[in-house]
Formats: C-alpha cells, sequence, structure tokens
C-alpha cells in the first residue's frame, strides 16, 4: 500500500475518535459536574532509508479533561454541593475510589450520602460521610464541614488528582487518577448549588463540523488514490 494511503488512514483513525469525543461532549451539555474531553494528536516520524524521505503518521490516543469551572445553578437542595474552583468530590465504586465534581448526593437506607449511582462520598479522611435520620437543619460550611442544627457531622473533603496528566475518565462524570490522589486545603464549597457541565455546545457543534469536513477530505483523498490505483491495476493487466 502507498505511503500516502498509509498516513491518511491514521489521520482518518484519529479525526473519528475527535469525532466521538466531541459527540460525547454535545450528548453531556447538560450533564451536571461534566467535564469536557478532547484528543491529543501527536506525530510519528520514521525514517525509510537512505536517501529516501520521511514517512509522518498521526496518532490521536490520547485524552485530555479540560477542567475549567462550569456555571453554578441554584437548586436549594439540601444535599446538593458545588465546588467553587479547584478539587473534586472523592467517592468509593467498586473500582476503587474515584473523582467527581457531581455534587448532588442523597442519603442512603444506612444514613450514608450516596451519589445518584449509589457511590459512597467520603470525607477527608476517607471515610463514607454519615447522616442520622432525624437530623435536622443541615448545613454545609464552605471549608466543607456538614452540620446538624450547628453541630458538626463530617467534614467533606475535596481532592485533585496527584499527577493532573493522570486523570482518566471512568464514565459519567466520574474520574480515576492513576498516580491518586491528594487532598486540596483551601477548596471551597456551596449548599443548595450545582455545577453544570463546563461544555459550551456552539464551539463544540462548531468543531464537530470541523472535524467532519477534514475527514470528509480524507475520504475523497482515498477514494481518489483506489480509482488511481485500480485504473494502473487494469492498464498492466491488459
Amino acid at each position: 500500500m502507498d505511503n500516502a494511503i498509509y498516513a491518511t488512514l491514521t489521520r482518518q483513525s484519529g479525526l473519528m475518535r475527535e469525532m466521538q469525543a466531541v459527540a460525547n461532549n454535545i450528548a453531556n451539555v447538560s450533564t451536571n459536574g461534566f467535564r469536557k474531553e478532547g484528543v491529543i494528536f501527536s506525530e510519528h516520524v520514521a525514517a525509510l532509508g537512505r536517501g529516501e524521505p520521511s514517512l509522518s503518521m498521526a496518532d490521536a490516543l490520547g485524552r485530555v479533561v479540560n477542567l475549567a469551572q462550569g456555571p453554578l445553578s441554584q437548586t436549594g437542595g439540601t444535599f446538593d454541593f458545588a465546588i467553587e474552583g479547584d478539587g473534586f468530590f472523592l467517592i468509593e465504586t467498586p473500582q476503587g475510589q474515584q473523582l467527581t465534581r457531581a455534587g448532588s448526593f442523597t442519603p442512603s437506607p444506612e444514613g450514608e450520602l450516596t451519589t445518584l449511582e449509589g457511590f459512597r462520598l467520603l470525607d477527608a479522611g476517607g471515610a463514607p460521610v454519615f447522616v442520622p435520620a432525624d437530623a435536622r437543619g443541615i448545613t454545609l460550611s464552605q471549608d466543607g464541614t456538614l452540620s446538624a442544627e450547628g453541630r458538626p457531622l463530617a467534614e467533606i473533603g475535596l481532592f485533585m488528582p496527584a499527577d493532573p496528566n493522570g486523570l482518566v475518565h471512568a464514565g459519567g462524570t466520574r474520574f480515576a487518577a492513576e498516580a491518586g490522589v491528594e487532598p486540596l486545603e483551601d477548596g471551597a464549597m456551596l449548599q443548595g448549588f450545582l455545577e453544570e457541565s463546563n461544555v459550551d455546545p456552539v464551539s463544540e457543534i462548531a468543531r464537530m463540523i470541523e472535524v467532519q469536513r477534514a475527514y470528509e477530505m480524507g475520504q475523497t483523498f482515498l477514494d481518489r488514490e483506489d480509482e488511481r490505483i485500480r485504473a494502473v491495476i487494469s492498464a498492466l493487466s491488459r
């Protein structure tokens, strides 16, 4: 196969991955706590031999998570918490501890605060956050202290990945930190608010159009190359 076709195929594969990332961003434009993702393109150059031009291949296996703050919407919910600035909530999942910015929690029958998926919220020390069934006047201070009628119940912690580049999308609004997590000392939380998705639908749709046009150009090139090769084979076989 011609080197130009190899190079174009690797580019097409990367554009397809980027299209999938953009489509996922658009699908989650209304998902609280969602963080948009992008694709990292890299170039691999190989020498073909003395006197021969080098061959360049595109690679788009890397993903990057945009950690920009999303808009805050007021809900008035007792267990709706939003993070203002940096940081993530730490939750316990079957795959281990994970991070999320989605702050909509609800007490379980046992009194533990859980996400909508049923994963337990963890405090600053990594223990489940427990709220007694008879607790009244639940308030959350900016430093994460959860109280009932002025009596402290727990201190909700905020965390950051030890390696920001090691943040991996684990599903939904959850992320796994490959290098572990570190406590965030100066984080701020708000009660009765939820953070919306940080996806800008207008820019994502514009990017989708750009990627689609680039993909179509690559496909046109491949079709023409296929026609050229068929014509050469047909002429040689006469």
